[in-house]
């Protein structure tokens, strides 16, 4: 089906470079949509896959799976909450966050923000703004209300006695990185205090290191009732998860899926975390590093996350890198995202800025 808009193959990978099917060799800014954390086909998690497969692929959830509780008890310690529940997905984490707030809460409603994005699935998609993916799939459910991005007190003014919770993104990635204003998501954290409501953090984008931190909202030293992972958690293999406070969690047969949380997908994990942990402390220097180079194109920085306002002549800046082997990316309303690998070296970064700043120069 023609779902997707694509014009080149990329057949091979390795650190935060690609080859296309012709032979070209690019930078990668992209990173598989902030997927690839380690780099591609890290060495770490290409042996933990391998020795894995050589040994069970799949068993289903209906017994003890390798390496799950092992990683369960990691995202448990990194995250600060109790329990975890693994998907295949981001959008089947925000699936399951929903279903979790309503069985255990009783009600029915969520508020999430305007340019928020949490996935296309319809429940998922019932709490995405956007309207061009939203619209044709009407009437959704569960209900959802929208308020503006960064603005605590709409919040407060949406939220009824039927909310079950708020769903917020720490930094806005498919809207083209908007950061929220200090202090945003302790104002929202206060309000779901004051009004019995669940704050769902939706990290999937910002999570595993991204901003500098393994989660975003550590950055306000706050703690969710419910975050979702995936992207960066297993280095591109299909992976997500939800972690929650020690109250919440699923009962028996509330909740399930035959390939979440299986063997490949652990090890993986696994192995991606043992990396996060080596790169961590310099993903913000890193980031530091961009705003710097970038700096006369006002760049909006967190970590490893980078956007830029460019408005219609968007699509022209990311074909001009193309053709100097840099991979950038368009997200909404025209804002180049930035998004490289987390092992990005301080020279690639370097020579990839060089790249952005010629060409965000040629359209201005």
């Amino acid at each position: 089906m023609p779902a997707f808009s694509r014009d080149m193959m990329l057949v091979r990978g390795s650190g935060s470079t690609v080859i296309d099917a012709e032979g070209n060799k690019y930078l990668d800014f992209v990173a598989g949509i902030a997927v690839c954390s380690t780099g591609h086909c890290h060495p770490t998690v290409v042996k933990a896959i391998q020795e894995q497969a050589a040994e069970l692929i799949h068993c289903s959830n209906l017994y003890y799976v390798p390496h799950q509780g092992m990683l369960a008890k990691r995202l448990v310690e990194k995250t600060g909450l109790k329990k975890a529940f693994f998907s295949n997905s981001g959008a089947e984490a925000n699936e399951a966050a929903i279903k979790l707030a309503r069985v255990r809460t009783g009600k029915t409603d969520f508020v999430a923000c305007e340019d928020g994005f949490h996935g296309r699935t319809m429940a998922s998609l019932s709490c995405t703004h956007k309207p061009a993916i939203r619209e044709p799939f009407l009437p959704l459910n569960p209900r959802c209300s929208f308020v503006p991005y960064g603005d605590a007190e709409a919040i407060r003014k949406a939220i009824t006695k039927e909310t079950a919770g708020v769903f917020v993104e720490p930094v806005q990635g498919e809207a083209g990185i908007i950061i929220p204003p200090k202090g945003y998501l302790r104002e929202v954290r206060e309000i779901c205090d004051e009004t019995d409501t669940l704050l769902i953090l939706d990290e999937v984008q910002t999570g595993m290191g991204r901003t500098g931190k393994w989660f975003a909202y550590q950055h306000e030293e706050i703690l969710p009732d419910i975050v979702s992972i995936a992207k960066g958690i297993a280095s591109g293999f299909p992976m997500g998860a939800i972690v929650a406070r020690d109250d919440l969690e699923f009962s028996k047969s509330e909740h399930g899926s035959t390939f979440a949380g299986g063997p490949l997908a652990c090890a993986a994990a696994n192995a991606t975390l043992d990396v996060i942990d080596e790169v961590l402390p310099s993903v913000s220097k890193k980031g530091e590093l961009i705003k710097k180079v970038l700096s006369e194109h006002n760049p909006r920085v967190i970590g490893l996350m980078v956007g830029i306002t460019i408005g219609d002549a968007c699509p022209q800046v990311l074909q001009s890198c193309k053709e100097q082997g840099l991979l950038v990316n368009c997200a909404a309303h025209g804002n180049l995202r930035l998004i490289p690998p987390l092992v990005i070296s301080e020279e690639e970064i370097k020579s990839g800025c060089g790249v952005i700043d010629a060409a965000i120069r040629a359209v201005r």
